[in-house]
């Protein structure tokens, strides 16, 4: 028999508790609300309130582009969901899953976990998720190039959100379908589709969050600047970035970062572009996203292709960051490609510690020169001493000399 907990939120009090998280959240105070939400997960007793309330807190994660955590409670829900037995809310659970993993490149598993909802045999509720399923797995397949199934996922999305008179779905797979025609370098049909969820938020977005109208916005500025047209491009880039600042979204901070840049070296300012560039890096790499960190890298080698010089120390750093992408994704042939290209750059610029031979410049090491201006690692000299410089010795041995 479960004894009574007076410090636990029965039904009622869950429910006002997750309201004013939403209220807070919708208000800005982001930290606030998931403090609200994270005190009715560790005390609510309602099995279903906690479902909704972890919801809450996937969306919101997803947003901030904390997605090991969105990743971390959707396999909560999952749990909780089958601790209540109904087909509904595992659908939906399984769904959040498939957007978590979709989130952090794992394109493959994202697919198996929308099958796995598209397998269920739920309620009418379960079935109006499936336009959410479709869109998500043609986003992976998107990732993975596989264009005719990507295409065949949102149009079936599309046709989900016309039947159930969805116009957020349909917002939402105007702009997948943007970025579909951008990759195949259709660029009219790149810029239709989210002009067409522009208008959709303009005519039934007056409920809506703001982030409709910022995704909107940045796949126009990106089809915008692939024609072109790159004043058109940077006004809606702007507003985007404007409202991502406001809620915080930092994964489309990255994408508008990444916008600007390519903006400016579509201008040749590449000095402009370098600084943007390497800012949508660092937030890509915080948040996780592999795809967003190639799509940096080639702005950054095209930037380098204009200025018609390679600058060496960017092309090592360049390297280092594809090996640890393709080490991610286990692509080995690729992978050894750019460890072979890094050591050889490491070697042509001498940045490497003569004592242990280990890279200089890969990561904040403490350095020592010595008077003939070759450097080496400052606890290799600690530790070995010197007699003379190890480079300098090597350099005076001369080929052919036993």
């Amino acid at each position: 028999m479960r004894l009574f907990n007076p410090w636990e939120m029965g039904q009622d009090q869950t429910k006002q508790q997750i309201e004013k998280g939403l209220h807070l959240y919708q208000s800005n105070q982001t930290e606030k609300a998931l403090r609200v939400w994270m005190r009715v997960l560790e005390k609510s007793a309602d099995p279903a309130g906690r479902f909704r309330v972890l919801g809450c807190l996937i969306t919101a994660h997803a947003e901030m582009g904390r997605y090991k955590d969105m990743l971390k409670f959707a396999v909560v829900q999952i749990d909780t969901a089958r601790e209540l037995e109904d087909p509904d809310f595992l659908t939906e659970s399984y769904l959040n899953l498939a957007r978590s993993n979709e989130k952090l490149c794992e394109f493959q598993k994202t697919i198996s976990y929308c099958k796995t909802c598209l397998n269920m045999q739920g309620t009418t509720v379960s079935m109006q998720l499936n336009g959410q399923v479709s869109l998500s797995m043609g986003n992976a397949f998107l990732g993975l190039s596989i264009f005719q199934k990507a295409l065949e996922c949102f149009e079936k999305a599309l046709r989900y959100a016309h039947n159930n008179d969805d116009k957020m779905l349909e917002c939402r797979v105007c702009c997948s379908l943007g970025n579909f025609y951008t990759q195949i370098k259709d660029y009219e049909k790149a810029l239709f589709f989210p002009c067409k969820a522009a208008e959709l938020v303009n005519d039934y977005g007056k409920g809506w969050s703001l982030k409709y109208r910022a995704m909107s916005q940045y796949h126009m500025a990106v089809a915008y600047r692939k024609l072109g047209r790159l004043a058109d491009a940077m006004d809606c880039c702007e507003e985007s970035m404007k409202i991502a600042l406001q809620h915080g979204d930092r994964p489309l901070q990255a994408l508008c970062l990444l916008c600007f840049a390519d903006i400016h070296r579509s201008r040749r300012d590449v000095q402009t572009a370098f600084p943007r560039y390497d800012s949508s890096m660092s937030i890509m790499t915080e948040i996780g996203n592999r795809l967003g960190l190639v799509q940096v890298l080639l702005g950054v080698t095209k930037c380098w292709m204009i200025q018609k010089e390679l600058d060496k120390l960017g092309l090592l750093k360049l390297h280092c960051l594809c090996e640890r992408i393709y080490r991610t994704r286990e692509q080995q042939q690729e992978l050894r490609d750019h460890v072979v290209k890094f050591h050889e750059c490491v070697e042509e610029m001498e940045l490497y510690c003569g004592m242990c031979g280990e890279s200089i410049g890969e990561k904040n090491n403490q350095l020592q020169a010595l008077p003939c201006s070759h450097f080496f690692h400052l606890k290799c000299l600690q530790t070995n001493g010197t007699r003379g410089c190890p480079n300098c010795r090597r350099l005076s041995v001369k080929p052919g000399y036993v």
